[in-house]
């Protein structure tokens, strides 16, 4: 792969390089622009960001705001793109088969916790790398506002009498999964059906135009139809009301013993150089740190959670281990031959 010498680098280089001796800038510019290749040339190309849901949702406005930044805070080209299905498995294995060269990355989502114990693609830890999380969001269930629901008390309720239908992100996805582990602790699985679309913005839509009685997405996604009065939120599955519906109860606060979340995050293939994923979190954080970032994140109600590389693909291992008890508990896994 070519190597081409860019007039821009990162914030965080360009800071490193002011503080040192003009000899080190020269040796820099040498290596730099020479026939000797370093790392310190990378990232030297466009990034390309995969996102492994349909443009409208958290994963895809988020990364889009960040590459916009991290164009600045990166010294070079961000892409992104949509590679969707299969509850994102489409797009985390692009991302596992890319060449390991840091420059192509994908969003990670909490399915990819998920969607190797459902037989989808195989995706165990170690398929990828991490190189930081920088979202967590809890779950959260709707109605249309002219819906007789009023409480998750009242989904129950419906559920008991008779099947009622349910918009997620996808089978197998975290929305799903969200819901049916509440279904199930409330004991009205076999009388919920998932109905899947591709991605959080479809199954709003498919909400909003009466297709199902009930979504199941991120509190931040529906957040906008809530406060425009088209939505009416029943629950949120956190641990804690979330700052964007605080107005709405926690399952915990209506009795059901029941928590799921959203999480995003920053992945690269999964042998990808040591030093290139210290480089993507070093240049990547600084751009999630930014105002303008930070500012987006907080109007749009996403809550930053950071975690480094090693501490992502730490988090990812343990969340793989919980969702197989859970998947196996509400009847999720795939029957062994």
């Amino acid at each position: 792969m070519s190597l081409h010498c860019r007039s821009g680098t990162s914030s965080f280089l360009r800071r490193a390089l002011s503080a040192g001796a003009v000899t080190a800038v020269a040796v820099f510019g040498g290596v730099a622009c020479g026939a000797g290749a370093s790392e310190a040339e990378f990232p030297s190309e466009q990034i390309e960001i995969i996102v492994p849901f349909s443009p409208g949702g958290s994963a895809d406005q988020s990364a889009r705001q960040m590459a916009v930044e991290a164009e600045e805070t990166c010294g070079t080209g961000f892409i992104v793109s949509n590679q969707t299905g299969g509850a994102g498995a489409i797009g985390f294995q692009a991302v596992a088969n890319a060449e390991p060269d840091g420059y192509t990355l994908g969003v990670a989502a909490i399915e990819l916790a998920i969607v190797d114990h459902l037989g989808v693609t195989p995706l165990p830890p170690g398929s990828v790398r991490g190189v930081m999380q920088y979202s967590l969001q809890p779950v959260a269930y709707a109605v249309p506002a002219d819906s007789e629901w009023e409480t998750i008390d009242d989904f129950v309720a419906a559920a008991e009498e008779g099947p009622v239908t349910v918009a997620t992100s996808g089978t197998g996805s975290i929305y799903h999964v969200g819901f049916a582990g509440m279904a199930d602790e409330a004991g009205v699985l076999d009388n919920t059906v998932n109905i899947p679309f591709d991605g959080a913005s479809a199954a709003l839509q498919a909400v909003l135009g009466g297709q199902t009685d009930m979504v199941s997405v991120g509190a931040a996604e529906m957040a906008p139809q809530v406060e425009s009065g088209d939505l009416r939120p029943l629950a949120v599955a956190g641990e804690e009301r979330a700052d964007i519906l605080p107005d709405t109860p926690t399952l915990g606060e209506e009795g059901y013993e029941w928590t799921s979340g959203a999480i995003l995050g920053i992945i690269a293939p999964p042998d990808t150089p040591d030093e290139r994923i210290q480089t993507l979190n070093e240049c990547l954080n600084e751009a999630r740190q930014s105002e303008s970032f930070s500012s987006w994140m907080e109007t749009s109600g996403f809550t930053q959670e950071y975690k480094n590389g090693a501490e992502f693909d730490a988090f990812l291992a343990e969340e793989y281990d919980r969702y197989g008890v859970v998947l196996d508990s509400i009847g999720l896994l795939p029957e062994e031959d």
